[in-house]
């Protein structure tokens, strides 16, 4: 018998120490206590007026002490629940799950290979990929609703996109607070009605403000709204450092946490325990490019020290992983998606959002879909970590075996090797049944097993009843909006 014995489970991997994590934490505080931030919404101003904050017009100064009321009533656990009834997302500490980004403006269409604006169809496609790849946790639209009758009414048509055709949990973005309500309508539908909504979640709501330290109308407007319902909502900073943000990584993380922590206040001060989880799309602004770089190794660093402060605040984290510069899917793509992939997930983050994003997030492509499920299950391989028990280790076998043995036929190893990692797109055949098989590049592989699924994979359907529910609600702001 074996005492004082430490074994990981899983991989180890932390950016920041405990005592970094606190000067980041006190920094962040010294800056909405001596700058404030600037809020364009009378009802929020209003709520820091009855407070203990320094309203001096738009600008809102805020105490330490209201901010650490604040953090203790965020849950520290939020379950969410898919269309198909399965509780199957689970947010709390350590526990990752991965999705898709949201509304990306251009596609590559699939058979004339140009650059196009996206359409309904688009996200309809995304959403079945995303439902059909086992490695995809939740769904955000992937693209953007481009053809929508009214832009002020394409995220109705985007839910409809994403419900009809994808059973999993959803990120949904709106264009407005009325059109968060909508959207919060029809989840409500989908689960039963409010009370079950709000104890089986179906999506969380991303918001998102403007960096440096401004919370603009329609960001505070969904939020409060959020509180208001209990809804799950991400309130995520995007500062680019050297633009938005300063042009250190410590800086930056000071930044976004104040942004975050100004949140916190408000959304307590609105509704006490509302399910809030904290956001951070962190990175560099290319100097050369002026590009807000979604592949540089920055982000990686930066939303994994994200998370770790996250972790010390027993908040739950939204982060990045799976996106890339490139504008198109090719040698750099898989490079910057597979890096920032990997440092996300052993980050411990919990929501892993913009996989299969490529050119600065700007561009949809149902194949990066494809390439990032064989690469998500990397990385997930490699956070197993290895396992030491005697069954493991393996010390009768290496005696019965013995020098010179063969493990090939042992009952061994047909019960572990399917522990391994087995890949459906990477060849690992010798050159000569390669040649013989066609030399077929990781390219041509991924563009045929899109094709396989777009042709043959059937979601569950919407029952008709609840169809024809959730589209009077899309028309009614269509008409509202008309």
């Amino acid at each position: 018998m074996k005492i004082n014995q430490t074994v990981n489970n899983s991989t180890q991997f932390k950016v920041l120490s405990e005592n970094q994590i606190e000067e980041i934490f006190y920094s962040a505080l010294e800056v909405l206590e001596r700058t404030g931030g600037v809020i364009y919404h009378e009802e929020a101003l209003e709520l820091f007026k009855n407070s203990h904050a320094i309203v001096e017009g738009n600008r809102v100064r805020i105490p330490t002490t209201m901010v650490e009321e604040a953090l203790n009533f965020y849950p520290r656990k939020i379950t969410l629940k898919g269309r198909n009834g399965k509780r199957s997302l689970h947010l709390q500490k350590d526990t990752v799950a991965f999705g898709t980004g949201s509304d990306l403006p251009f596609t590559y269409d699939r058979k004339s290979g140009e650059r196009r604006r996206t359409s309904y169809n688009d996200v309809t496609n995304a959403a079945k990929l995303v439902d059909a790849l086992d490695n995809y946790d939740f769904f955000m639209s992937h693209g953007i609703v481009g053809d929508a009758p009214n832009p002020q009414t394409y995220d109705r048509h985007q839910f409809m996109a994403m419900l009809e055709n994808c059973t999993k949990p959803m990120v949904l973005t709106s264009v407005d607070g009325e059109g968060l309500e909508d959207l919060w309508k029809m989840g409500c539908m989908i689960q039963g009605g409010e009370d079950e909504f709000r104890l089986n979640p179906s999506f969380v709501a991303y918001i998102e403000p403007i960096s440096p330290l401004k919370n603009d109308r329609t960001a505070v407007e969904k939020l409060l709204f959020a509180a208001e319902k209990k809804i799950p909502a991400m309130y995520t900073p995007c500062p680019s450092s050297g633009a938005t943000a300063p042009a250190t990584i410590a800086g930056m993380l000071v930044q976004s946490l104040a942004e975050t922590l100004l949140a916190t206040v408000m959304c307590h001060l609105k509704n006490p325990g509302m399910p809030l989880i904290m956001g951070g799309v962190t990175t560099v602004l290319d100097m050369k490019q002026s590009s807000y770089s979604y592949g540089a190794p920055e982000l990686s660093l930066a939303s994994a020290a994200n998370t770790d402060i996250s972790k010390w605040l027993n908040l739950l984290m939204f982060s990045t992983g799976g996106c890339s510069d490139s504008k198109i899917l090719d040698e750099q793509a898989a490079a910057e998606q597979m890096m920032n992939l990997f440092y996300s997930y052993l980050s411990g983050a919990n929501l892993i959002h913009d996989v299969g994003y490529i050119d600065h997030g700007t561009n949809a492509s149902l194949e990066s879909l494809v390439l990032n499920q064989e690469m998500m299950g990397m990385v997930k391989q490699f956070g197993k970590g290895i396992n030491t028990d005697d069954e493991h280790l393996a010390l009768d076998l290496i005696e019965k075996q013995g020098p010179g043995g063969e493990y090939v036929t042992t009952d061994h190893t047909f019960e572990h090797w399917k522990e391994w990692f087995l890949p459906k797109l990477q060849d690992r055949s010798d050159y000569e049944t390669w040649v013989k098989n066609g030399s077929k590049t990781m390219g041509d592989r991924v563009k045929e097993r899109t094709q396989h699924l777009l042709d043959n994979y059937k979601p569950e359907p919407l029952e008709e009843g609840l169809k024809k529910e959730l589209w009077k609600v899309v028309e009614d702001a269509d008409k509202r909006h008309a």
